[in-house]
């Protein structure tokens, strides 16, 4: 990584740091003191400075911190004002310093996993790097961005938010030079107050991306009308996904006269890998490496994820909700033919600001018309929904142990779990 040792020598331009980099190679970089070895970087975020000593013991070669105990005396620490914004500023001069090609990606749903396949398919040719877990917000984007090694090619970079100047900042800070857009959704809506404004907020990247290099969802009511290359199931899109079949297994689609196969359900990953399939063709990619790609495709966990416990069979897609991803798996898990009882188990979707009980009793009505042998709910807004509604088909449960005794009481049931992520669902598992 010597872009970034130039990087950090043109930063800080001090003796010091020359004196101790001059000699030294960067492994990586840690905010992390348990995977920080020798040659690491260690930034001391938020409760760092706790840790310091620890970093510097295993072998870190620069500590980064703020608000610094006097008690450590070390010339491998450097006190700055503010650990947070240096790590961004640092992050921004390292990426003008790259010769990379960086591809930025938000929208409301479907962010992560699009993240995944557009990576899945773009390293079947070219040597990348893509943001790893949750790490998508003002200091997760500079991590990621920081541990680009001189021989990366591509960044595929996933940029959340949850208010307005957000996605901008990322953008300042990456310079995105491909954007896609998944869609339009109810995310944040406590913040936000209604998808106008999250339409404001996500499409704040396209102020650092020329048209023909954006790529968004064309069949979103906010996004079709936006200048871009258009993806979807309708005629007007640039690419049209037809004849998408799925099964038990996964999926397959056509797009641009060419057919995919998928180890994934649900329509909307349909659309998350043709995201992925444009770029490619963008970057002069041939079919039978994204093929290839997406065929061998690694999704976070919690993604419509089958998992087989004893005789139970979970799909746990319960990373997050929204009351568009609710109902749409609620419809993928509708049309899967499993020869076993269906129970839905649906928590509280967080975040969804004034109208959350309304949204919540949107996504009970959808679930009860789909015929499942039973629905369960778990937390406070999915409860007053389900009072609400009146409806004896619906059950409520404040305990997960207990939903995990009444799933149990079916045999060989297959069970779906979605919520918020702070609802944890997936502990019923």
């Amino acid at each position: 990584m010597e872009i970034l040792k130039k990087t950090l020598l043109d930063y800080f331009k001090s003796d010091n740091i020359i004196e101790i980099l001059k000699s030294k190679k960067i492994k990586d970089v840690q905010m992390n003191t348990e995977l920080v070895t020798e040659g690491s970087i260690f930034f001391a975020i938020n409760r760092g400075n706790e840790f310091i000593n620890i970093a510097l013991e295993k072998g870190a070669i620069l500590v980064i911190g703020d608000k610094i105990s006097e008690k450590i005396v070390d010339t491998r620490v450097i006190s700055v004002e503010n650990t947070i914004k240096t790590i961004q500023e640092i992050a921004e001069l390292y990426r003008k310093n790259l010769n990379i090609t960086v591809i930025g990606i938000t929208g409301s749903e479907g962010k992560t996993t699009t993240k995944d396949l557009v990576y899945s398919v773009l390293s079947q040719q070219f040597k990348c790097i893509k943001t790893q877990g949750n790490y998508n917000n003002h200091i997760g984007l500079p991590f990621t961005i920081l541990n680009i090694k001189d021989e990366d090619e591509i960044a595929v970079l996933e940029m959340g938010m949850s208010q307005m100047g957000e996605i901008d900042l990322l953008s300042k800070i990456s310079k995105p030079d491909y954007a896609i857009i998944t869609n339009i959704g109810d995310s944040h809506l406590e913040y936000l107050k209604n998808r106008d404004n999250v339409f404001k907020a996500k499409t704040e990247i396209f102020n650092y991306v020329t048209s023909e290099k954006r790529v968004v969802n064309g069949d979103d009511f906010y996004l079709k009308n936006v200048e871009g290359v258009k993806v979807g199931f309708s005629k007007e899109n640039n690419f049209v996904i037809q004849n998408f079949e799925e099964s038990l297994k996964g999926s397959e689609f056509c797009i641009a006269d060419e057919k995919y196969t998928l180890n994934l359900n649900g329509d909307y990953n349909a659309l998350n890998s043709s995201f992925a399939i444009v770029l490619g063709k963008m970057l002069g990619m041939k079919y039978e490496k994204m093929k290839l790609g997406l065929e061998n495709s690694k999704i976070s966990h919690m993604r419509f994820e089958k998992i087989q416990k004893g005789n139970i069979l979970y799909i746990n897609d319960a990373y997050n909700a929204s009351p568009i991803s609710m109902i749409a798996s609620l419809k993928t898990f509708s049309r899967l033919s499993y020869n076993s009882d269906k129970i839905v188990v649906l928590g509280d979707m967080l975040e969804m600001g004034e109208k959350e009980i309304e949204y919540h009793q949107e996504v009970l009505e959808e679930a009860l018309k789909m015929g499942f042998d039973e629905i369960i709910t778990f937390g406070e807004r999915m409860k007053k929904a389900k009072e609400l509604l009146k409806n004896e088909n619906i059950r409520s449960f404040k305990d997960k142990n207990e939903i995990k005794k009444e799933i149990e009481k079916y045999n060989s049931p297959v069970v779906l779990l979605k919520a918020s992520r702070g609802m944890k669902l997936e502990e019923i598992i």
